[in-house]
């Protein structure tokens, strides 16, 4: 388990004893490109001192925008639990794991596989694969669960383990709105058994509560980025330079894309010189380039697909203005609050985006965006109109929001913020 070193961390004088504490992080897929707050964590507390190590069910096919993943070699960090699909293949291999491991380890083994208890994780095996790559590695000190559906899992692994965890559970967007639309009561046993809650805004920590979970249990922990890998630009436009527009997203309904790519065609339509790049893939890809064709507007608009983080980096310096018109998905789905937003702000880019879920927690409307309604194209373009006829305000909200990253988003302090959080649970009796 832990133990006592005299590695300075946050919370305590330099000189006096820390903990060296090992860390499991629970992840869907890893290394993500979607998802480069758990790298940015996972570097971080590696930075901080501490033996941190990440089990996945699936492995990404493309690592190279993860800044991070080959510098502090990973690779050799992260342990996937794959699960054959095939029931003959998935029953042979876990009486292969059970022959080898329970002699060693016979309590983790067989409660694993209490059908009684566990139900369908038990009988399908899905506990057993899970529970060998944490057995081998172990003990943790923390299980520290990245969404609020994986959570779930980590209750029950953390049941039969030989050491018992604290069990921290990230909060995002998706897992306590759409998930408990579908499964409405279904975390009660986490809110129970976990030790601490991290909903990444405010919003959803009052959907939390509004579920059941105890208040002293959640502190809202921002998902952050390094500012010091984004220079603040001044941008200004020549006469008739187009205005630059960008949006980074997944292309799937929640972020509104389409809201955007209406409200360029609305403003193209009265002569206004607009140039809108529109970074990332998804469901929607072939849904929003006939919308493109539709408006006639496919040499002003284009989807570039996915780049990599130095890509979006030199985008982000060439923009003139972010549009991110986040809303609530039919599903129910929400946002927390994304990190293109912020990466955009700490660039020095002014920001049009909607008052939806915890953006106006990051953007303040008129001191470093624009915040307009959700679905409202009509309104995205009176905001794209404004920044257009006044150029001097973008720097000033440019600047506004670097300041506000820098004050409130930066990775390097909210990993010391975590890890005070850990150290913390820690020291609980």
């Amino acid at each position: 388990m832990f133990c006592e070193a005299v590695i300075p961390s946050a919370g305590f004088s330099v000189g006096a004893p820390s903990i060296i504490m090992k860390i499991a992080f629970l992840v869907n897929q890893f290394p993500s490109v979607a998802e480069t707050f758990v790298l940015n964590q996972i570097v971080g507390l590696i930075k901080l001192g501490h033996d941190v190590h990440v089990f996945a069910s699936k492995s990404a096919s493309n690592i190279r925008v993860h800044d991070g993943y080959k510098n502090y070699d990973l690779s050799k960090k992260t342990h996937y639990y794959r699960i054959p699909k095939n029931k003959i293949v998935r029953t042979l291999k876990a009486i292969f794991l059970i022959v080898k491991y329970a002699p060693n380890n016979y309590n983790a083994i067989f409660r694993s596989l209490n059908i009684f208890r566990y139900g369908k994780q038990a009988g399908s095996f899905s506990l057993l694969f899970m529970s060998i790559p944490l057995v081998e590695r172990g003990p943790f000190d923390i299980i520290h669960s990245q969404f609020g559906t994986i959570g779930l899992t980590a209750t029950s692994l953390n049941q039969f383990l030989p050491n018992k965890c604290k069990l921290v559970t990230s909060i995002r967007g998706y897992d306590v709105t759409v998930f408990l639309k579908k499964h409405p009561g279904a975390y009660q046993g986490l809110f129970r058994e976990g030790d601490l809650f991290l909903p990444v805004c405010e919003f959803l920590k009052d959907r939390l509560i509004q579920e059941g979970c105890e208040e002293k249990k959640i502190v809202v922990h921002h998902s952050g980025i390094d500012c010091s890998k984004f220079e603040c630009v001044q941008r200004q436009r020549v006469s008739g330079e187009p205005i630059k527009v960008l949006t980074i997203a997944r292309l799937i309904e929640k972020k509104g894309v389409a809201f955007a790519i209406e409200a360029v065609a609305r403003l193209l339509s009265k002569g206004e010189n607009v140039e809108y790049s529109i970074v990332g893939h998804g469901v929607l890809l072939e849904h929003l380039q006939q919308l493109i064709e539709t408006r006639g507007v496919e040499q002003q608009v284009k989807l570039l697909g996915w780049k990599t983080h130095e890509e979006i980096k030199m985008l982000l310096d060439e923009s003139h203005v972010l549009m991110a018109p986040s809303l609530t998905a039919e599903s129910g789905d929400q946002e927390g609050i994304p990190n293109a937003i912020k990466e955009a702000m700490a660039s020095g880019l002014p920001v049009i985006s909607t008052f939806h879920s915890g953006i106006p927690e990051l953007v303040t409307h008129g001191v470093s965006g624009l915040l307009v309604p959700e679905r409202d194209a009509a309104s995205l373009a009176d905001a794209l109109a404004y920044l257009i006829s006044h150029p001097e305000i973008c720097n000033e909200m440019g600047k506004a929001g670097r300041m506000q990253v820098e004050k409130r988003f930066d990775t390097n302090s909210l990993n010391k913020g975590l890890e005070e959080l850990y150290l913390e649970l820690m020291h609980e009796t």
